[in-house]
């Protein structure tokens, strides 16, 4: 396959990745009372994986043009 056809694959499973760590069922494992270093659960999670996404996205992206 083209790097082109490859990359936008990668791009399309980083949003699906992405609609699955943002979805209810999963929030509300995190949606606790408890904190770390000061931060609710839910938001640090919610950080760690908007990052771990947008990662992926670089990634992908990098990818294309090397």
């Amino acid at each position: 396959m083209h790097r082109r056809v490859l990359a936008g694959d990668r791009l399309v499973a980083a949003f699906l990745i992405g609609c699955v760590l943002f979805n209810y069922p999963l929030l509300s494992l995190f949606d606790r009372h408890t904190q770390i270093f000061g931060i609710p659960l839910v938001f640090a999670y919610v950080f760690f994986a908007w990052a771990a996404v947008i990662a992926v996205m670089a990634w992908a992206v990098e990818r294309r043009f090397k």
